[in-house]
């Protein structure tokens, strides 16, 4: 198979349909290869990028695969043609070497993993094991992804809290309701699974080939669902409105977890469950699992987490600014950002989990604390744009040496966000020329806070602890100079945004296990070793990995 990267080709060729995506790039590979496109026998998208470094010239440009009609033999040829020629430039042959999930194991085991947390790491982590034949199980402690959509839309509606069910909370995790944005900085083989296992659960076919994939909060949920069915049809079990509320560890190693499950009519069921491997993919919002981890020695340590804002601007405003005079064209969508600035004070401030086209939303889990977080729909339609706007925390800045200050300092913005808005989950809210000068808002502008319960204008400041805050002050103007309209007085500013990732990190060996309890494996976001959806699947596959050899050493 052939490999052909740096296919460019004008957005006047395209009309933001697949199909005439699909033509443009099979017209431009068979020019590309001095080759009629009837000798193209098939031909795949691996990637598609918008290049915008000139706005008069944007393009798209593409890495394509092409099978010829010949076969392997006529693309060796081919090949040798291109290089005699020096037109091989980017043209190279590559072989399919698919990454699966582990193979079963022959004999059975002796007691079952539990997995818990049922977010994107504990998701992948207990599919991979149930295809390995351990029939883990899965512990969720909110709801499946109908349920928890409509306790979600209780509170954006009412302003009654779930503690247990929420935005962070529940089948998915928190990325069900942040856009399902599916870009990593990070490299694995196990990428393109993950990708595939997405669109065998309903996700649209393109993330196998966009630069900057999502899924689309309004999808994620028939997609998650999916996944369950899955892992129950693999021979895992998966439990919601179940809760890890004890960890045995005894000897430095784990011997069982003891579970609390509601159950529909309103019952308890406490149990005591023996385990001797238990995967904890709590996610970066599980406060309560941190505290017990502490009460029961697991070793955590201090790490370097982000807290600030949600920024809001209109969406046609960073089109323009990105795409200039080919803003709108339905082949672009519209445009994403990612920014973010070093400043003379030794800080930097950047942007995170932009939702072009998307909606603030009500992230909190805890009665009295306001969060903020971000979401887009798949079509990415909305009015504004908008994204976290945060400045790192670095466990220096935190006082004495409780290993859980980030997550007290956290609560304590949460709290006065809440105060702040007056309460009923009411957020803060200030226009960025008035944070900028340091006075309290009174009146929107022309861009409308989408926070669903309502803003209370004001001091986003007074939230913050005065680094967090003085160092987007510096930052705003400084990252309007790189993206022209970032620093628009009337772009909003909504608070707070306090749980961009965990505060701490269970401290893991090479072998994947806590450092200090065997059989204790922390994956994911919430563990410290994850940033993303990708890169918590990515993490949850690979602990699976080690769990299954490790089973099949016993």
């Amino acid at each position: 198979m052939l490999e052909v990267s740096g296919i460019r080709i004008p957005l006047s060729a395209l009309d933001g349909t697949d199909e005439r995506e699909l033509a443009a790039c099979r017209r431009t590979l068979a020019r590309k290869l001095r080759v009629n496109e009837r000798d193209l026998a098939r031909v795949e998208r691996r990637r598609r990028s918008i290049d915008a470094r000139k706005r008069d010239d944007i393009r798209l440009t593409f890495t394509l695969r092409a099978e010829l009609a010949g076969g392997a033999s006529a693309e060796q040829a081919l090949l040798a043609r291109l290089a005699k020629r020096r037109a091989d430039k980017g043209v190279k042959l590559v072989e399919e070497r698919p990454y699966g999930f582990p193979a079963p194991l022959t004999a059975p085991a002796l007691q079952r993993p539990v997995v818990v947390g049922a977010g994107c790491a504990g998701l992948f982590c207990a599919l991979a094991l149930a295809k390995a034949g351990l029939e883990p199980l899965l512990v969720e402690r909110g709801d499946d992804a109908a349920r928890r959509g409509e306790v979600v839309s209780l509170h954006n509606e009412t302003g009654a809290l779930d503690p247990e069910s929420n935005i962070q909370f529940g089948v998915g995790g928190a990325g069900t309701f942040s856009d399902g944005k599916l870009q990593t900085g990070t490299k694995s083989p196990a990428h393109r699974l993950i990708l595939e296992t997405f669109v065998g659960a309903g996700a649209a076919r393109e993330i196998l080939w966009d630069a900057k994939p999502h899924v689309g909060s309004d999808v994620l949920p028939t997609v998650v669902t999916n996944i369950v069915r899955q892992i129950e049809e693999a021979g895992g079990e998966v439990r919601c409105r179940c809760r890890m509320t004890d960890l045995d560890v005894t000897g430095g190693e784990v011997r069982g977890v003891t579970l609390s499950t509601t159950r529909d009519d309103g019952t308890v069921l406490e149990e005591r469950m023996d385990a001797g491997c238990v995967v904890l993919c709590c996610g970066h919002s599980a406060r309560d699992v941190f505290e017990l981890l502490r009460e029961r020695g697991v070793p955590m340590e201090r790490k370097t987490f982000a807290m600030g804002v949600r920024i809001e601007h209109l969406q046609e405003e960073i089109d323009r600014a990105l795409y200039g005079s080919f803003a709108g064209n339905p082949a672009l969508g519209a445009a994403p950002y990612s920014l973010s600035c070093h400043l003379p004070s030794g800080r930097s401030a950047f942007s995170f989990c932009m939702c072009p086209g998307g909606y603030v939303v009500s992230a909190a889990s805890e009665p009295g604390g306001v969060c903020t977080n971000g979401m887009s729909l798949s079509d990415r339609a909305g009015r504004n744009a908008n994204s976290g706007l945060l400045a790192n925390v670095f466990p220096e800045d935190l006082p004495g040496d409780e290993v859980l200050a980030g997550v007290e300092l956290q609560r304590t913005c949460e709290r006065a966000a809440f105060a702040a808005g007056g309460g009923a989950f009411v957020a803060p809210a200030q226009l960025v020329g008035d944070f900028l000068q340091g006075v309290p808002s009174s009146a929107v502008g022309r861009v409308a806070p989408t926070y669903p319960r309502g803003v209370s204008w004001g001091d986003v400041a007074s939230c913050l602890p005065p680094y967090v805050a003085d160092t987007l002050r510096a930052a705003i103007p400084a990252l309007g100079r790189k993206l022209r309209g970032f620093d628009v007085a009337d772009a909003v500013l909504t608070g707070v945004e306090t749980r961009s990732s965990s505060p701490v990190r269970v401290t893991r060996g090479a072998d994947g296990q806590s450092v200090g309890v065997r059989g204790l494996w922390p994956v994911g976001e919430g563990a410290g070793y994850a940033g993303g959806i990708m890169s918590a699947a990515t993490d949850g596959i690979l602990a699976a990995e080690k769990i299954v050899a490790a089973y099949a050493r016993q």
